[in-house]
């Protein structure tokens, strides 16, 4: 009954998969049309599979997850990072590529044609999607101060 829906995401891709299945939720997930934004795991889970476990994730964004293979950073990716804005997207109105968000992650997500913003961290990787009523991101809002409220603000009032 809610109009929209946060997706947040802490953990592990087929755990969480797995607890998707057993709750009965991925065709709801899959079907709704209702506006939902999938935050760090919650994006991931939004492409087609990850290497995290080789695990089939919803298959809403076409790409597959991968962990980072960096050799000389610091893995997990944890800290402040920017976003690059590289297409528009309602996630990211009064939002400047000056604005620090918080990372927590191992994998990432390639850059895709959903992909509105990037961030580096030895690669390139997509760091903002947008498809339809399906908005991610890696980072987590609610841990980025005024930038991430920002960006929550856009999503409850314009998504």
């Amino acid at each position: 009954q809610a109009n929209k829906i946060i997706f947040p995401g802490v953990g592990e891709a087929s755990f969480a998969m797995n607890l998707l299945n057993e709750l009965d939720v991925i065709d709801i997930l899959k079907k709704t049309d209702k506006p939902l934004l999938g935050i760090c795991l919650g994006m991931q889970l939004f492409f087609s599979n990850s290497e995290e476990g080789n695990t089939n994730c919803l298959n809403v964004v076409n790409g597959r997850i991968k962990k980072f293979k960096v050799s000389n950073l610091k893995i997990p990716h944890m800290g402040w990072n920017r976003v690059e804005k590289i297409k528009e997207s309602k996630l990211l109105i009064n939002i400047s590529g000056s604005d620090f968000f918080y990372f927590a992650n191992s994998f990432y997500a390639p850059i895709a044609v959903e992909t509105k913003a990037i961030t580096e961290h030895g690669i390139k990787f997509t760091s903002v999607i947008e498809k339809d009523n399906y908005f991610g991101v890696q980072f987590h809002p609610e841990k980025s101060g005024i930038s991430g409220l920002k960006l929550l603000k856009n999503f409850g009032e314009l998504c």
